[in-house]
Parts: structure tokens; C-alpha cells; sequence
């Protein structure tokens, strides 16, 4: 019994101790110090792959899965949004029109949520290639016949092999030019598909560039239709994008669609400009390659898109809209792109196209995979940028974080280290000025069960971290967090390669959705907001009266989350300089627009210790 005793002695040590554990974080002091976890009850016919999350003016949360990487889903055409309302706690399922999994979004000054971009095909990894494959231009010599071909399209090569593309396609009619002197010259339409072998095996592979019969034309069709291609291998296929786009109406809760995108794009970067117009970067395109530096502006009166300065960027570049409206960018990307292009943090000039580099960037080739988020309040015009890996499937990770300060000469200076290297931190602004960061991985998509259960508090003012409660689930590929308008954090989703620590069985989606109480919601006397506009103008007095509460310290504008692959750029907390004459609130609203950009708000008053109001939803319109 003695033997069995010390055997067992570890086992029950390790049982005392999480039964004290579970004892000592439901207590009010705990609680009140660390913040709690809770797991939300989302019924089994709910449950999805939540690859994006943003948060609406209605209060509700759009959580957009598209085929949720799954490729049985996209293969059936199965895409799927849920729309959850927190203060019911209610859901929806919302028809999906497209894939848009690796999508970008960004919030508009009516308050729809743009979506722009997604899934054309499925990626193919180089051991399971077994068809030639590669883009196809197909140019159109006709000035008078614009055409559409089915998917299946066969191209024929000279020495008589075939290639099918894999997506219906419209080449469009030449253009004809006439000069001065009155000479005629016709360019070419043209547009781009991807193709493959008809046949499976290496003796379609061809290493040369040559012209394509389509097959099925006859006459002159014939001879002005036609393909161009330089090589068809069987190398790895990457994802592919699409160019459609929507908006999603909080209102009538439904994707309204828009023009399309000039490309095709995905892992795009939707950011918004201080003229309530968006700004869309970077992506994979229609045949699987990195798009090299076109990009294009949505506006949203016309809802159509036009050509924006060319520059190019890794996918998913995290984007801030700046003071003076310039847009700052961090380092911080996903996936995609060569490790020695377009990774180096900057300022970038729209309207001249120029580009300043900000240097001082500890493990600078370490951002992939990172945080990023703009310091509260905006007007002090901080980055910060947390964590991060190596390129692509790297195993390094980094602790470091860094600050920049782009009112100064612009340099980075080294901030607190997290505990350990950590890629897909979430980092989620709070009312009080903090910045709540949690969860992430070690390794990359939590390989070797890296998954980190841990969060914390960033003070900006202190440049320091503080300790917050351990969550319960695991987050890293796929996850996301954003602030709810009560003042809590919602995470969801998570995608391990791998479920184990030896790396031998597949990892599923992590479908449960947990939400964090900070420690303010735990103190008593929270203030309560009471009668006020709806409408802000910027530079303007705005008043309100408050409820509940006494002295208040602080006024914030929260700009609310849309959120993907770590990259949230909508996020933003804006100072509002606020006097109160007893129940009376003046609220002094910024000017810039680049400082507060048109849309949707969540106004929080908080008191001297820090505690927030409930948001109440503003409207700052363009204009």
C-alpha cells in the first residue's frame, strides 16, 4: 500500500491541484483581479468553422466560414455565415453565396461590412499533383466579339496534347486604335485561366512556351482566339482567388452583391481610408500567384472599384490608417509571398506612392504570423507588433514586441517580451486603454501541441504586461477575438495541423467559441449612459446625459473589429475629450478624418478606476 501510495502520489497532486485551481477562479477576488473564461453554448446544427469574425452595429457578430477549410465543403459548394446576437445569445445561418474562406473585409461608412475576395480552387501539395498544370493567356484579336467559354474548355498544344481550364471564363473584344494620321491598330483582348492535362502523369508536362489551339472554333474565331502558355508542370498548385465582392447588410442580414474586383484575390487586406473609401491589397490570384502590387480602391457610393497606386505586399499585410492619411505598415503578413520582398515595415504615401522604411525591428524576419494593433488612444499614434514566425512553415516563433512612435522620427524600440515565442496572438483594445492579448502557438499551426494557455494585459502607458486568466481552449491558425459592445472579448476558431504531441493524428476545427470577462465588469457602480445623438460630427460638441456613475475620466470611440488570420486594421479606440457638469456630458469629436474615419462606433465613458459603460452605437457619417 506504501508503494502504491508513492506511485500514486504525483497523480493525486496533480488532481489537488486543479481542483484548487477550479475552486480559486470562481472567486470574486480572482475574478476581480484576473478577469474569467466562460464557454458559450452554441447548439451542434450552429456550430462553424469560424475563419473571419466581425462585429456589427446592430450588436450582432457575423462569423463567415465559407467552406472553413474544408475542401469536402467546397467540393459540394457548402459555404456557411453565422450571425450570432450576444445579448440574446441567438443564431442564425446565413445564405453564403461564394466561398469566402481568405476573404478580406472591411467596415463602411453606412455600416455594411465589405467582403471582397475568397476561394476559387483549393490548393494541391506537389506529391499529390497528378496533372500538368498552369495559367493559360487567351487573347482575342476580334474588335467586335466579346466571348464566354464553359469550364472544360480544351486547349490544344502543337504537338496535340489537351488542357481543360477549371472555370468558365469571358475573353473580352480587342480595342481598336486610331492615331492621328488615321492608322488603325487593334490590341488584343486578353484574360488569364488556369488550366490542366486532360491526361494524368509526367508526359503532359511541358517545359516550353507555345501557342494553344481552343477547341470547337471554326472560321475566324479560329484564328483570333487563342491561348498562350510558357510552361504546364506538375508542381505544387496553390489556392486561388476570386473577384467577387459583397456587402453585408446588418439590417436585412443578407450578402447584397457588388461589382467585382478587377482581380481575383485571396488572403486580401481590406483597409479603410479616411474618406470612408477601402483599400484592398495583395492576395493570390486566379491562377495561384502572389498578386505583384495591384491593388484597388471600393467606393462606396458607386460601389464600384478603380486602379490604386501600385505596390506590393506579402498576403494579409496588417495596414493602419494614420494622422495626415498615410498608411503605416507594421511587417506583420500571413503565408504568403517570398521572404525577401515587401516584408519591411513602412509609411506609405497613397497619394505620391512613396514609401518610407522604419527601421529598429528586433527578429525583423519574424513578422509573419504576427500581431499588430494601433495603441489606444489613436491620437497617440503607436503600433505595437506582437510575436510572430518565420516564413511559411517555419518552427522559429519570437517573444519580442516592439513599439513605433509615428510621430517622432519613426524607429522601433523594443517593448516587454511575451513569455515565450508566440505566432497568431490575438490582441483586442479595450475601453480602459489596455490591450488584451491571448492565446497563439509556439509552433506553427500548433505543431507538437504548442498551443499557448495563457493571456495577458498590454499598458501602454507603462509598457508593461500584466497576467490575466488562462483560457480554456487553444487558439492558433484561424482564430480571431474581438470586444464586444458590454465590454467582453469573444474568441473563436482555431485549425491545428495535428491533435497530438508526437504529430501523428489530423487536427479538426476548433468550433467552440469562449468569452472573456475582464476585471473592470467584476467592480461595483458601472457607469450607465443615458440619453444622447445618434449622430457625431466630427469637430463638433456632442452631448449626453449619464444615467448612472459619478465623476467620468475618460471618452473613447471604438471602431469595431473585422477580423481574420490575426489581422484585425479596423480596430481603433479614439480619445474624446469629455466635460461633465453632474449628470450632463459634453464630448469634444476629433476632426481628422484620418484620425476617424466614417462609420459606426462604440462609445464607451469610463469612470477613475477605469470602469466602462456598456457602448452605446454613434454614427460618424463621411461628411
Amino acid at each position: 500500500m506504501v508503494v502504491l501510495a508513492g506511485l500514486n502520489a504525483p497523480a493525486a497532486i496533480s488532481y489537488a491541484e486543479r481542483t484548487y485551481h477550479a475552486y480559486r477562479i470562481e472567486q470574486h477576488g480572482y475574478k476581480a483581479r484576473f478577469g474569467h473564461w466562460d464557454l458559450l453554448d452554441v447548439p451542434d446544427r450552429y456550430r462553424v468553422d469560424a475563419i473571419h469574425a466581425a462585429l456589427l452595429h446592430t450588436g450582432k457578430v457575423l462569423l463567415i466560414a465559407g467552406s472553413g477549410n474544408n475542401e469536402k465543403s467546397f467540393d459540394a459548394g457548402s459555404f456557411k455565415t453565422l450571425l450570432w446576437d450576444p445579448v440574446r445569445n441567438t443564431f442564425k445561418l446565413v445564405p453564403t453565396p461564394d466561398d469566402l474562406f481568405c476573404s478580406g473585409h472591411a467596415q463602411l461608412p453606412g455600416g455594411r461590412l465589405l467582403v471582397a475576395g475568397g476561394t476559387a480552387r483549393y490548393e494541391i501539395m506537389a506529391d499529390k499533383v497528378d496533372r500538368a498544370a498552369g495559367p493559360m493567356l487567351v487573347k482575342n484579336e476580334d474588335p467586335d466579339v466579346t466571348r464566354t467559354f464553359r469550364r472544360g474548355t480544351v486547349f490544344r498544344a502543337p504537338d496535340g496534347r489537351e488542357y481543360r481550364a477549371v472555370r468558365a471564363f469571358t475573353v473580352p473584344a480587342a480595342a481598336k486604335h486610331k492615331s492621328r494620321k488615321g492608322k488603325v491598330t487593334v490590341t488584343a483582348g486578353e484574360v488569364r485561366v488556369f488550366v490542366e492535362a486532360a491526361r494524368k502523369g509526367r508526359g503532359q508536362v511541358r517545359k516550353r512556351p507555345a501557342q494553344y489551339r481552343i477547341e470547337g472554333l471554326s472560321g475566324s474565331d479560329r484564328r483570333n482566339l487563342y491561348g498562350l502558355a510558357q510552361a504546364m508542370t506538375l508542381d505544387k498548385q496553390d489556392y486561388q482567388g476570386i473577384n467577387a465582392a459583397y456587402e453585408f447588410d446588418p439590417r436585412t442580414e443578407r450578402y447584397v452583391p457588388v461589382d467585382p474586383m478587377a482581380e481575383s484575390r485571396w488572403y486580401p487586406t481590406l483597409v479603410t481610408l479616411a474618406d470612408g473609401r477601402v483599400l484592398a491589397v495583395s492576395g493570390l490570384d486566379d491562377v495561384g500567384q502572389i498578386i505583384n502590387g495591384k491593388n484597388e480602391i471600393f467606393d462606396p457610393r458607386t460601389r464600384t472599384w478603380s486602379t490604386a497606386p501600385h505596390r506590393y505586399f506579402p498576403t494579409y499585410p496588417a495596414l493602419f490608417l494614420t494622422q495626415g492619411g498615410k498608411l503605416f505598415y507594421s511587417g506583420s503578413n500571413a503565408g504568403y509571398g517570398p521572404a525577401d520582398a515587401g516584408r519591411e515595415p513602412g509609411l506609405w504615401d497613397l497619394r505620391r506612392n512613396t514609401f518610407q522604411r522604419v527601421p529598429g525591428l528586433k527578429d525583423a524576419d519574424e513578422t509573419e504570423t504576427s500581431a499588430s494593433v494601433l495603441l489606444p488612444p489613436a491620437q497617440d499614434q503607436k503600433v505595437m507588433v506582437l510575436g510572430g514566425g518565420g516564413v511559411g512553415e517555419s518552427k522559429r516563433s519570437t517573444a519580442r514586441t516592439a513599439v513605433v512612435d509615428l510621430k517622432r522620427s519613426p524607429r522601433f524600440t523594443d517593448g516587454p517580451d511575451l513569455p515565450q515565442g508566440t505566432r497568431y496572438l490575438s490582441s483586442v483594445i479595450l475601453p480602459d486603454d489596455t490591450v488584451f492579448t491571448t492565446g497563439g502557438s509556439v509552433d506553427y499551426r500548433g505543431k507538437s501541441d504548442s498551443d499557448i494557455h495563457h493571456a495577458q494585459f498590454y499598458t501602454p502607458r507603462k509598457n508593461a504586461f500584466r497576467p490575466a486568466a488562462a483560457p480554456v481552449v487553444g487558439r492558433n491558425y484561424h482564430s480571431s477575438a474581438l470586444l464586444l459592445p458590454d465590454g467582453r472579448v469573444a474568441t473563436f476558431g482555431s485549425d491545428p495541423l495535428y491533435a497530438d504531441p508526437d504529430n501523428t493524428r489530423t487536427g479538426s476545427f476548433e468550433q467552440r467559441v469562449e468569452i472573456y470577462t475582464p476585471p473592470y465588469l467584476y467592480r461595483k457602480g458601472r457607469p450607465v449612459l443615458g440619453a444622447g445623438p445618434t449622430e457625431l460630427r466630427r469637430g463638433a460638441t456632442a452631448r449626453f446625459a449619464l444615467a448612472a456613475g459619478g465623476k467620468m475620466a475618460t471618452a473613447r470611440l471604438m471602431r469595431p473589429s473585422a477580423v481574420t488570420h490575426t489581422t484585425d486594421v479596423e480596430q481603433r479606440s479614439v480619445e474624446v475629450p469629455v466635460r461633465q457638469r453632474g449628470r450632463s456630458l459634453r464630448l469634444s469629436v476629433p476632426k481628422d478624418p484620418a484620425l476617424l474615419p466614417p462609420g459606426w462606433y462604440m462609445l464607451f465613458v469610463s469612470d477613475a478606476k477605469g470602469t466602462p459603460s456598456r457602448a452605446r452605437w454613434v454614427h460618424v457619417p463621411p461628411r
